[in-house]
Parts: structure tokens; C-alpha cells; sequence
């Protein structure tokens, strides 16, 4: 057989290259990779929910960066690790109001020409329609590689991307919580699973070893740092929390960079090959911009690399007035439409007092839900540590402000034992177990020897989450805080005086984040697995929680938020001296 020269010429050129590659690679290489996380739509030096100047912003990230590539762009790579669909106003409007042109979130990062993005659960929690078009506007991969199809099993984003930096190869991985399953209705992530981030980084890593061969591999996490958290542990299936898990256990990292918990970190693993791996979490809301230094040494045919990290803080940085300017007509169509009047409040409106036990807040929402809904009961929380409405005039940014993210609305059956257990679980997780009147109310997180523990900001740090805490309307019931956990609540009626019964089976109002097992209300309160989570919804409203709380207030016109008083907590003499207290500790 006669060969024919030309036609294997390409082949040999290529194979020649490829050869040359590996000896042409550089002897050292100093490389910068910048990272944000969990922006929440901090897009402009204006926080549209607080009609007040922000801090810092990508308006900062925009200056800064700009800096560094002016310096030497072949050596800077800027990341970002999710949730940057949800947050402000400006997400909201152009997420579901105005749709019709490129998303303003993907127009923003284009701008700054981010290199590669993962996806957050809130990114889900915008529906397919929003990330579905979004993830075509970008000019930059949107990684998951464990959010699969359901039908095929294939990666419904880009798993992972290879980027080129003065003759380095990197490859990035991006992966995603798998805890969507326990807060996001189905319907916004129908035709898709989230696979453990364990099993996936061991999966693709050992592809990506084989076919890629890079230089430098990164990890980018929309996960967080302590997988113990919500009663989870390291062998718990799909972790929440799973990053650290990943990076000690799956070899092959050099870098991962961590989300999600909005917490500030910068550490080192080792994984069970005996390699360090560094780890960082740049923080949330453009509080940080995570710097990491990278400098790789040639040995051979691999690199020993020396990695450094750093967390600059964005509001010392300055802002990057051409970027503001650029984006100031889509800020002020937001700004103008979060202006909307839709009513009167003759009261102020603050969450404080719903960390502590009843208040006209909760109870706000309460009877919008059941309003919305025609439910029996209500449940509901203060979703913010400061939310506040002043009276006057009512508008769309206040509530923004009241309820801060677009949880959908519910309809589930409890019977009525249920609905005590619900209660149960979330005052456990809510209320100290009091001796005097000179113990704390609320619980609050301890050291070894029993004092309060402080966080490096200096405030005092709770025991649970607060947006975990749960309280009802419908019924009326008592809190006795001086019996121990599982023991507290007592139901005693319906809101109208008529019998409750905890063998019948009650309409229940509830956001879709706890309905969907958020808090552990349902899983470790009650024992539901997911399936009878889902067998439990009656009917899924078609709006937004914020939605119906703006009808409600467009309906009534003119409102005078007071507190239901549908329950108390016991001792009454108690209960006002620890509040008093803990109020002191959380807000003085």
C-alpha cells in the first residue's frame, strides 16, 4: 500500500508541535487569579434595597482589575464562584420584569471579562427561563459538572474549561451544591439532578488528568467550608458543604476556591496523596476580591508551585467611575421602578423583635400567606437581622426589604401533631433552656468552657441560623422556655377559639424553602423524607412569597402592622429580661 504524504503531513505537524510544546513550555511562570463569590447582585456602588451608597461593589473589582491587566494581562484570570442572579432589585427586575434584551447581570460580568463562573443554587433558584437564556449570554463557561440531565446523565452545563496563560495550562472545575434538593422546588430545576461533589470531582479529575494533562488545576466550589454543618458529616451523600471534603479527598487539586456560606477563608488541606492544597473563600456581597498568587517552578515535565492568598477588602479600593457610568441607565430604570408606590404603613415596621418571640413583622407576612392562600395556618420568619419599614408611603424597594429573596409559596397538609412537632424543632433551635430570668433567652453558639463566642467582627455569634427560627398564625399556643427541647409548645386553639385537634389534617401555608426541607424543619423535625415532602404540597402558588405581600398591601391601601398575638412565651417575666438581654448583645 502507497502511502500519500500529504495527507499524513497535518498529522505530523501536529504531532511535531505537540512535541515542541512540551519542551517550549516556560522554566517559571508567575500567574494572579482573581476571585468573587456570592455577589448577590452587589453590580453597583448603590444598594438599591437601602435607597443608600454601598461600600464596595464590582464598581471596585472593576477598578482594580483593570489596574492589573493594564500591568500584564496575560497573567491574570478572574473567577467567580455563583450566585450572582439573586440579591437586589436590579436582579429581580431584569430576571422577570425586564426581559426582553441580554440579561444585565451577564452584560455586567462580559464587561469585566470574567474567564469562567460556577453556578449557585440561588442562580437556580431563578427558574429556567432566567438561567437557561443567561447561561447563552455569557462570553465565559458556566460550570457544574454535577448538575447532570436527568434523562441522559450528561453535564447540563459546561463541566469544566482549559484556559492558556504564558504557556501554562489550567484546567477548572466547577461544581455546585447539592443541597438545592432540600430548599428549591422541583419545578425551577425540573430535568436535572445534582450529583455528590465528591464522587463527580473523582470522575472528572481523573478525565481531565488524562486528556488535558494541565499545569494547574482549580477547583471552583459553590460550596462551603463546614461540612458538618445543619447535622450533616463527612459521609453524609451529597453534602452541602462539601468543598474541604473534595480538595482532601480527590488528589489532583492545587486550588480550591470555595462559596456559598458567605464566610471569609483562606487555609491549606492536605489530600490523601500527601499534596497541599490551598483553599480560599472570598466572602459574599463584593466584600472581598480574592488575590491568588501563583508561581510556578519547572521540574521536568511538572511544575512545583508556590501559592499564596489574599483577601482585599473592595471598600478600599476605589471605584471604577468609567464602569458606573457605563451602567448608570439600567441602574436608574431599576431605581425608578423599585420607587413604585403601593401603599401607606400608619406604623414601623422592624424584624428586630421577630428574633426574639412575636412581632408585627412576622405576623405581616403571616396574614399576607394566608390571605394568598386561604390556609389554616401560617408559617413564617424574620429573613433579616435589620429588616425595617418606616411608616408613610409603602413602596416596591421596602419589600425588598422585608422579605429579601424569592421564595415561592406553598400550600402543604400537617395534621395537627405535625404542626407541634414543626414547632417543637424550630423553638429547639431558636430558645435556650432557661433556669432564671438571668439566662440567656435565645441560643447562642459556646466554647469548651461555656462563653459566648464572638465572630471577627465582634458580634456575638447564634447557636442556628436565625432565618432558621419558624413561628405560626392560625393557632394559638405558648412557648414555655424553661422545659427542655421537644417539650415547649402547647397548642391550645385555632386563632378563632374553635378546637384544634392534632388528628385532623390542616392547610398550612409555607415558603417554598422550608417546604422544600430548608432548616431540617421537615427532615429531622418530622421525618419526611423527600418524598413525602413533595406528596405533602397541595398547591404551589404561581407568585413569589413578595409578590403576595405587595397584593396584600395594594388591596388594603392604608395598613397598621400589629402583632396577632397568636403566641407568647412563658415565663412572661423571663422572656422580657432575656430578651432585653440578648437584644443588647445582637444589636448594642
Amino acid at each position: 500500500m502507497k502511502l500519500n504524504f500529504w495527507k499524513l503531513l497535518p498529522g505530523l505537524i501536529l504531532l511535531v508541535s505537540l512535541a515542541l510544546s512540551c519542551d517550549s513550555k516556560p522554566e517559571k511562570v508567575a500567574l494572579t487569579i482573581y476571585c468573587t463569590s456570592d455577589v448577590h447582585g452587589t453590580i453597583f456602588d448603590y444598594d438599591l434595597k437601602r435607597n443608600r451608597e454601598s461600600r464596595s461593589s464590582l464598581a471596585n473589582v472593576s477598578y482594580y482589575i483593570k489596574a492589573a491587566r493594564a500591568k500584564d494581562s496575560t497573567a491574570v484570570l478572574l473567577l467567580d464562584n455563583g450566585d450572582f442572579l439573586q440579591g437586589q432589585p436590579t436582579n429581580y427586575y431584569y430576571n422577570f420584569v425586564d426581559t426582553s434584551g441580554i440579561n444585565l447581570t451577564a452584560q455586567v460580568m462580559n464587561y469585566l471579562k470574567y474567564d469562567a463562573a460556577s453556578v449557585g443554587n440561588h442562580d437556580i433558584e431563578a427558574g429556567h427561563p432566567v438561567y437557561d437564556k443567561v447561561v447563552k449570554e455569557l462570553n465565559f463557561p458556566w460550570l457544574s459538572a454535577n448538575t447532570v440531565r436527568e434523562s441522559t446523565g450528561e453535564p447540563y452545563f459546561k463541566p469544566y474549561t482549559v484556559l492558556y496563560r504564558k504557556g501554562i495550562k489550567i484546567a477548572i472545575v466547577g461544581m455546585t451544591t447539592p443541597g438545592i434538593y432540600k430548599w428549591l422546588p422541583k419545578k425551577l430545576w425540573e430535568g436535572m439532578e445534582f450529583k455528590d461533589m465528591i464522587e463527580t470531582a473523582q470522575y472528572w479529575v481523573s478525565k481531565i488528568q488524562k486528556e488535558e494533562q494541565p499545569d494547574l488545576l482549580i477547583g471552583l466550589f459553590h460550596a462551603g467550608f463546614d461540612y458538618n454543618y445543619a447535622g450533616e458529616n463527612a459521609h453524609t451523600p451529597r453534602n452541602e458543604n462539601a468543598g474541604v471534603l473534595v480538595a482532601q479527598q480527590v488528589e489532583g487539586f492545587d486550588l480550591v476556591i470555595l462559596g456559598h456560606d458567605h464566610q471569609e477563608k483562606q487555609m491549606e488541606v492536605i489530600d490523601k496523596g500527601g499534596h497541599k492544597v490551598v483553599v480560599l473563600d472570598p466572602k459574599s456581597h463584593s466584600t472581598y476580591l480574592g488575590k491568588i498568587e501563583v508561581e510556578l517552578s519547572r521540574k521536568g515535565k511538572q511544575y512545583a508551585k508556590k501559592i499564596t492568598t489574599e483577601l482585599i477588602p473592595l471598600a478600599e479600593v476605589p471605584k471604577d467611575s468609567t464602569y458606573l457610568a457605563y451602567f448608570a441607565p439600567e441602574r436608574n430604570k431599576v431605581k425608578n421602578y423599585i420607587g413604585g408606590e403601593i401603599g401607606e404603613f400608619r406604623e414601623t415596621l422592624s424584624g428586630r423583635d421577630g428574633i426574639f418571640g412575636p412581632s408585627a413583622f412576622t405576623d405581616f407576612i403571616h396574614n399576607a400567606q394566608l390571605t394568598a392562600t386561604g390556609a389554616d395556618v401560617s408559617f413564617s420568619t424574620v429573613l433579616q437581622m435589620d429588616a425595617l419599614i418606616e411608616k408613610g408611603t409603602v413602596t416596591i424597594r421596602d419589600m425588598f426589604n422585608l422579605y429579601s429573596y424569592e421564595n415561592g409559596l406553598y400550600i402543604m397538609a400537617f395534621t395537627g401533631k405535625e404542626i407541634d412537632q414543626y414547632l417543637e424543632y424550630a423553638y429547639g433551635l431558636q430558645y435556650n433552656t432557661m433556669t432564671s430570668d438571668r439566662d440567656h433567652l435565645l441560643r447562642f453558639k459556646t466554647d469548651s468552657a461555656g462563653k459566648l463566642i464572638k465572630n471577627n467582627r465582634g458580634k456575638y455569634v447564634l447557636a442556628t441560623d436565625f432565618f432558621n427560627y419558624s413561628c405560626a398564625a392560625g393557632i394559638k399556643y405558648t412557648v414555655d422556655v424553661t422545659k427542655p427541647k421537644g417539650k415547649r409548645v402547647e397548642i391550645h386553639s385555632m386563632s378563632d377559639g374553635s378546637l384544634f385537634d392534632e388528628n385532623r389534617t390542616y392547610q398550612v401555608a409555607i415558603n417554598s424553602y422550608r417546604g422544600n426541607g430548608g432548616g431540617g424543619h421537615l427532615s429531622m423535625g418530622l421525618g419526611w423524607s423527600k418524598a413525602e415532602m413533595e406528596a405533602r404540597v397541595i398547591k404551589i402558588m404561581p407568585k413569589d412569597v413578595r409578590y403576595y405581600l405587595m397584593e396584600y398591601i395594594l388591596e388594603k391601601k392604608v395598613l397598621n402592622p400589629q402583632c396577632r398575638n397568636d403566641w407568647k412565651v412563658i415565663p412572661a417575666q423571663w422572656f422580657k429580661k432575656g430578651k432585653e438581654r440578648d437584644y443588647q448583645l445582637i444589636y448594642e
